[in-house]
């Protein structure tokens, strides 16, 4: 995935950024966790006096009492703290996914086409998931984990000052290793996570395109490519595992050379009757106390390791171009007037390293009507549609809609005047009725019936088990090619646009059905205008205009009476290229 510049923004302001929101019921969850510490952090003092009354033969009921019931409140107060945390986190995560996806759903499609979507797909899931572990282990765990061992060290230093500075100095050194292994960590995870995307990116495309792949008999490489991404991964993962675990052991060793140290130093403290036994025992019981927050704070160290190469990834996602957040705009009504188009020079390319598609494109159409654009593949026919969608912007010339710059339309109130049908005349996942809807949820049941009727597609509902509610399968496999096409032009109707748009919308149809279709078009064009690019010479010779283009250029505007006389490309093509798509045999049949 070709990603931007990063931002400079640290990960952990963008985790403050996801955890606000949430502040008040991860704080709660903070607090109840540091009340279970400080209740753990009274029971080697009550051992002490224990210790004290078992020296002097007095009765110990009452520390036994005290410490079974602080032994109750510590695990009460840790598992509320624990579930008040995690519900937390999966409100982060939630919230995190909800940001993610809003935003990926207005990506400017010059974003999308240098993305994969599988690797946006694994930011949304596999990224978004690792906010979970970092919101608990590594914010709340450095805070909590931090404070109790302020407080645990603290409360030493009154226990016996010479064992806290011997306790320090193992503290401190472990710190030091830690912090060696630490930014290993870091690298392990980011390329882990890439590599998930990696994997993600080409899952989608595969399963994109499976038939192509299984017709190719591909299935061998592409399993390769798909093993080799999640290797990459795994290796990935477990050299951040390796390195975690390094971290974690390092503390737990550090707490033992600790108590060792300790206890000989303790020990000899005690023969010289510095110090009790009991104090002694008090002291060894805080150095195991203190491996708790002394792990809480590695894991949190290293958790946040992971976390920061997913926020990372997330913020790059974040980082790309969108369209500006805008309120969905209400579709033309039934009295709604048609829609003009003009392009004044317009010089358009892709992208900065690609050559550039259109070289000065100028033309007009009037309110009403049908235009035809018509010219050799690559001319730049389609991506006139696109640019009047403003799915692109030109670098230089002028779009304009009803005489109005499309840089000053409202892109919502823009595309509700629109009806677009693609070449390839995609059909989303759900059922027949979910697709009909798309770009009207709002139609009622007669305007669906009628659409159906015009676009000849009431034969295949009544064939279908459970009519408009069957569901089309992924992109539509379970329809024909023509189906598709009837689907995405019976969507672009229910929309009753100012401006439809038909690139070469009856490619696929049996000749019956392309018939009634222009002629469904035709009536359309009466009280709209409609844009067609098209093949076939019988949709070409109905238009009021047709724009011939050829190498990103106008070459000519007229009928086709007029054209065929005047243009000598245009006479090819109505010679060569339409007749014989207007009279093939082999024209795909619904």
């Amino acid at each position: 995935m070709s990603r931007p510049a990063p931002r400079t923004t640290p990960p952990w302001r963008l985790l403050l950024g996801y955890v606000r929101p949430h502040r008040r019921t991860l704080l709660a969850g903070a607090l109840l966790s540091l009340l279970a510490g400080a209740v753990g952090l009274v029971l080697p003092l009550v051992a002490r006096e224990l210790i004290a009354d078992l020296s002097d033969d007095r009765p110990i009921g009452g520390e036994l009492a005290l410490m079974t019931g602080l032994v109750v409140l510590d695990a009460v107060l840790g598992g509320v703290a624990s579930y008040v945390l995690r519900r937390t986190a999966e409100s982060v995560v939630l919230g995190a996914r909800k940001a993610l996806s809003s935003y990926l759903l207005r990506l400017r499609i010059t974003a999308v086409d240098r993305t994969e979507p599988g690797d946006l797909m694994a930011r949304i899931t596999s990224d978004t998931t690792l906010l979970r572990e970092v919101t608990t282990d590594s914010l709340v765990g450095l805070g909590t984990g931090g404070l109790t061992l302020v407080a645990t060290l603290v409360v030493m230093g009154f226990v016996d000052g010479v064992l806290l500075a011997v306790t320090l100095g193992v503290v401190v050194f472990t710190a030091l290793v830690i912090g060696l292994i630490v930014p290993r960590i870091n690298r392990a995870s980011r390329r882990a996570q890439d590599a998930v995307g990696v994997m993600g990116a080409s899952l989608e495309r595969v399963l994109g395109a499976l038939r192509t792949v299984k017709a190719s008999g591909a299935e061998h490489r592409e399993e390769k490519t798909l093993h080799s991404a999640a290797e990459e991964s795994w290796r990935q993962s477990v050299r951040a595992a390796m390195w975690s675990a390094a971290a974690g052991n390092t503390a737990g060793l550090a707490i033992q050379v600790a108590f060792i140290t300790v206890l000989a130093v303790g020990g000899a403290r005690v023969a010289t009757g510095a110090i009790d036994i009991g104090t002694l025992v008090a002291f060894l019981l805080f150095v195991f106390y203190l491996m708790s927050p002394i792990q809480q704070l590695v894991g949190a160290i290293a958790q946040y390791q992971t976390g920061s190469a997913a926020l990372t990834r997330i913020q790059e996602a974040l980082s790309l171009p969108a369209e500006p957040t805008s309120r969905p705009a209400p579709l033309p009504g039934a009295d709604a007037e048609p829609a003009s188009v003009a392009f004044t020079d317009v010089r358009f390319r892709y992208a900065a390293d690609l050559p550039f598609v259109h070289h000065g494109v100028t033309f007009t159409v009037p309110a009403r009507g049908m235009t035809a654009f018509v010219g050799p593949s690559g001319a730049g026919k389609t991506t006139v549609f696109s640019l009047i969608e403003r799915f692109y912007d030109p670098e230089e010339g002028v779009v304009t809609l009803d005489v109005r710059p499309l840089a000053d339309w409202d892109l919502p109130e823009l595309r509700s005047a629109i009806g677009y049908v693609e070449q390839d005349a995609p059909v989303l996942s759900g059922s027949l009725l979910d697709n009909l809807l798309l770009g009207n949820p709002d139609a009622d049941d007669d305007a669906v019936r009628r659409v159906v009727k015009t676009t000849r597609l009431d034969g295949l509902v009544a064939r279908l088990p459970q009519g408009l509610e069957t569901l089309v399968g992924h992109r539509g496999t379970k329809l024909s090619g023509g189906e598709r096409q009837r689907v995405a032009i019976a969507r672009a109707l229910l929309r009753r646009p100012r401006l439809l748009m038909l690139d070469e919308a009856t490619s696929q149809l049996d000749a019956v059905n392309e018939a009634a279709l222009r002629d469904t078009v035709a009536d359309v064009a009466r009280s709209t205008t409609v844009l067609v690019v098209a093949h076939r010479l019988s949709t070409v010779t109905m238009a009021d205009r047709i724009v011939v283009m050829e190498a990103g250029r106008v070459r000519a505007v007229g009928t086709h009476r007029e054209l065929v006389g005047a243009d000598p490309l245009y006479a090819e093509l109505a010679a060569t290229q339409f007749l014989a798509a207007d009279d093939s045999p082999e024209q795909p049949v619904n």
